[in-house]
């Protein structure tokens, strides 16, 4: 094969247990016709420019973006040829990351937090759980797929960023007018991060960008999903002022409702009680940090130790 169709980019810090991993994965993928270009520190330490220096020195007609903790599908590329050849004028496409089974319960618990309509705020739930195929214009680089013309007409991801660079990405990305396509049989397995504190420590750098986004990039961040945290801290710390506790009454029934789908789902009485108390924490932590983000004159890419 001289000319592989796909380039699978992933961008580490060095070789470790989860990029075994994924090379594996990669190795019992049913269509074959792919390259695999892993970017170490040797690079940079910025994500945005390993996967930048990936793209320009990719031979694939797609580049198909992974994190380093993330594994496909065995039909991931056979899926995504399929969804190329049904939409072959679409810029870009994507498919959820699920919690891997093997995950423990204090990753699993994040995963809970992050697929439950209760802990995403509605905001980018189809990330993290199977739904229904649809366009959207925001999506991140753990499952993310886009057609190498458009990524060099887009001049590729911006480097100041990280997180956030994928936001701007597809912001370029649809202001050209492109599509980004999701689809639910584009499937990769995403590990999670341990609740409490790997956890808090990702949701921080979340928050702080996406509500910077808010402000200078409304047109992909400036959404009630990612407002709502906010809303609810600054309500709670306004509590003794009003009292009017209807909606603290209305959120502890939505968290006991999602700590009983979370039982039937998991068939684990403890995980829907880490569940709950780390959405919780996780709205407490995301609310202050959104705002703390949006009133920021700007930030600066901090590499994960």
């Amino acid at each position: 094969m001289n000319s592989p169709f796909f380039s699978i980019i992933i961008p580490v810090k060095s070789e470790n247990s989860f990029l075994i991993e994924t090379r594996q994965k990669l190795q019992k993928q049913l269509y074959k016709e792919y390259e695999l270009l892993v970017i170490t520190d040797k690079i940079s330490n910025n994500p945005c420019i390993k996967r930048n220096y990936g793209a320009k020195i990719a031979k694939g007609d797609y580049l198909c973006f992974l994190d380093d903790d993330s594994y496909p599908d065995k039909n991931w590329l056979l899926n995504i040829k399929k969804q190329i050849k049904l939409h072959p004028d679409y810029g870009a496409f994507c498919g959820p990351a699920l919690t891997p089974p093997t995950d423990n319960i204090w990753q699993q618990a994040s995963g809970q937090v992050w697929s439950s309509i209760m802990g995403s705020g509605g905001a980018g739930l189809y990330r993290s759980q199977i739904s229904s195929p649809r366009f959207v214009n925001d999506y991140p680089t753990v499952n993310f797929i886009v057609k190498k013309t458009v990524f060099n007409k887009i001049g590729g991801f911006n480097q100041k960023y990280w997180p956030g660079e994928d936001t701007i990405f597809c912001l370029d990305l649809t202001n050209l007018k492109e599509k980004i396509y999701y689809h639910p049989s584009i499937i990769v397995y995403h590990h999670r991060r341990e609740v409490i504190k790997e956890h808090l420590a990702q949701t921080n750098r979340y928050a702080m960008h996406r509500g910077h986004f808010a402000r200078i990039f409304p047109q992909n961040s400036l959404k009630l999903g990612y407002l709502t945290p906010s809303i609810f801290l600054i309500y709670l710390i306004s509590l003794p002022l009003h009292k009017f506790f209807i909606p603290l009454y209305l959120y502890i029934i939505l968290l006991l409702i999602t700590q009983i789908n979370v039982l039937f789902k998991t068939k684990n009485i403890l995980l829907s009680f880490i569940s709950i108390f780390s959405i919780f924490i996780t709205h407490i932590t995301y609310g202050f940090l959104f705002i703390k983000g949006y009133f920021s004159p700007d930030l600066k890419f901090k590499p994960r130790s």
